[in-house]
């Protein structure tokens, strides 16, 4: 009977791997380079495989998320589409990860 209750104070105090891992990163000031990150290994979900095929290069720099296309024709149309790019970020993460996109 006593083991019952020294696992149920033990549970009480516990957190999950998730929340220590929030607030590990939130101590370190990392949760802008992690979310960054996050971003950019969710490209190819987000924007699709058609984008994703066409795009060399990823990079975050001051806020701003640089993406090196080869096809000049999709560069123009993701340029015209920065609103809804932001949007899908926002709505994805819950917070603004960055500020603009910059197509090469």
């Amino acid at each position: 009977m006593a083991k019952n209750n020294l696992y149920s104070a033990r549970k009480s105090d516990t957190t999950t791997f998730g929340e220590s891992m929030r607030e590990l990163l939130q101590v370190y000031q990392l949760n802008a380079k992690y979310e960054q990150t996050r971003l950019i290994n969710s490209w190819e979900r987000l924007m699709g495989e058609p984008i994703a095929k066409r795009t060399d290069k990823l990079f975050i720099n001051n806020q701003k998320l640089y993406v090196k296309l080869n096809s000049a024709a999709l560069k123009q149309e993701l340029n015209m589409s920065k609103t809804k790019i932001l949007a899908i970020f926002l709505r994805e993460f819950g917070e603004v990860v960055i500020e603009d996109v910059v197509f090469l």
